[in-house]
């Protein structure tokens, strides 16, 4: 029985916990099995390859995790630094901060770079760090790749580029934590060192698996941290690969079987058009605010963003090069509190939106949009959020957003591949 029931189902609109695919409920609908029975190894040893495709690496190093996106930041950082190494992290909003506190507790020489909250990194201050640096003082870059509490996605490749213009050995450490198979993600290409995502995200699993992926780069520098680490350790897990057992802790096994469903979904709609069906949500609704034509990949983005315009609201990001394909935060008028947006929006609607966090608490609201999701649920979205402005006496047309979000849907959105 639900705790605060409500008729028909929950209409899930935070930037995760996502929502869950009823393939992926089936698969996880087990009882529970020996990890150290044959069948287990065996499926982790496909799990780990495939992994490796989501995060775009043929050399990458995986390690599946049973722990949250905080305990995947903490085992990227205590695998591959030493304490007191110096760190270079950027703080663009709350998960960024976060890790930034993080890493201070660990004991690391944190080097902070912040931004204006609704603006991405800021690259320039990068440069003249590592331009300065010549004695390579900095052992890792840290960075948030998409920041869902202001709806902000770096540039990876840019930091990349800035890091090979000086020649400049130190790690890239990337949350890709609510990016990775919804963003354009490519660890090899970019020269990221240690990538990290949560299964509660764009993998559109429950939350309890942090997925880490490791470069060879990365290996090397874990065999000389020391940094204290123990439940996070990844030489135990190398250990185990070697054996061919690959646990050293016992792991989820509904998890498991859920990772290999959700996997098995994007790999059969193909990683770059799940990724381009984020994509496109993202870019009709920033066609929207930029009044441009864009014939191309981003989906629900697209469609929230041009709701938000046709609304009159803007958004929380600052420009379009940041904004967000999986995330859009939106601001709200100084005489609403976007909290009481939120807590209506559940109490009467049955819909879940994102509360604005930290320094945009009361500011901005947030709608989610990654994982296994469609437009006409968006769109279902759209209206409880047009429903909810208008009862905290925000003068909005009823249907402008719908509206628009469903007209660049309508001349847009292809056919769904597997049903042509």
């Amino acid at each position: 029985m639900d705790y605060t029931y409500g008729p028909g189902r929950n209409h899930l609109f935070v930037p995760g916990p996502v929502n869950i695919p009823e393939q992926v409920l089936r698969a996880m609908n087990r009882n529970n099995e020996d990890y150290r029975s044959p069948a287990i190894p065996a499926l982790t040893k496909i799990l780990l390859e495939d992994v490796k495709k989501i995060f775009k690496t043929t050399s990458g190093t995986p390690f599946i995790i049973p722990t949250t996106g905080t305990g995947a930041w903490e085992s990227a950082l205590t695998n591959t630094l030493s304490p007191g190494d110096r760190i270079v992290s950027f703080i663009i909003g709350q998960f960024s901060l976060l890790w930034v506190d993080q890493q201070k507790r660990l004991g690391f020489n944190v080097d902070v770079v912040e931004s204006e909250w609704g603006h991405g990194a800021d690259l320039d201050v990068l440069e003249s760090k590592l331009a300065a640096d010549t004695a390579h003082t900095i052992k890792a870059i840290c960075l948030v790749h998409n920041e869902t509490a202001t709806g902000v996605t770096n540039n990876l490749a840019a930091v990349r580029k800035v890091l090979d213009h000086y020649q400049h050995p130190a790690l890239f450490l990337v949350d890709g934590v609510s990016s990775i198979c919804a963003l354009d993600f490519r660890m090899d290409e970019w020269g990221v060192d240690v990538a990290l995502t949560g299964s509660q995200k764009a993998l559109s699993l429950p939350t309890g698996m942090g997925i880490v992926c490791a470069s060879p780069k990365a290996i090397e520098a874990s065999e000389t941290a020391k940094s204290l680490r123990v439940f996070f350790d990844w030489k135990d897990y190398l250990k185990f690969y070697k054996m061919g057992t690959y646990w050293p802790y016992t792991p989820s096994i509904q998890l498991l079987y859920g990772l290999k469903a959700a996997l098995d979904l994007i790999f059969e709609e193909g990683l770059d058009n799940v990724i381009a069906r984020h994509n496109q949500k993202g870019e009709g609704s920033k066609k929207n605010l930029t009044q441009e034509k864009r014939v191309t990949s981003k989906e629900h983005t697209n469609r929230s963003r041009l709701a938000v315009e046709a609304w009159g609201l803007k958004n929380c990001t600052q420009k379009e090069e940041w904004f967000s394909d999986t995330v859009t935060a939106v601001m709200v008028p100084p005489y609403i509190d976007s909290s009481e947006i939120v807590r209506r929006a559940w109490k009467r609607y049955n819909l879940s939106l994102g509360l604005g966090l930290n320094k945009v608490a009361g500011k901005v609201f947030r709608i989610g949009h990654l994982g296994n999701l469609n437009d006409l649920q968006l769109l279902g979205c759209l209206a409880g959020v047009e429903m909810v402005l208008k009862d905290v006496g925000y003068p909005v047309k009823l249907g402008s957003g719908v509206a628009a979000a469903c007209g660049y849907l309508q001349n847009n959105i292809p056919m769904i591949p597997s049903r042509i």
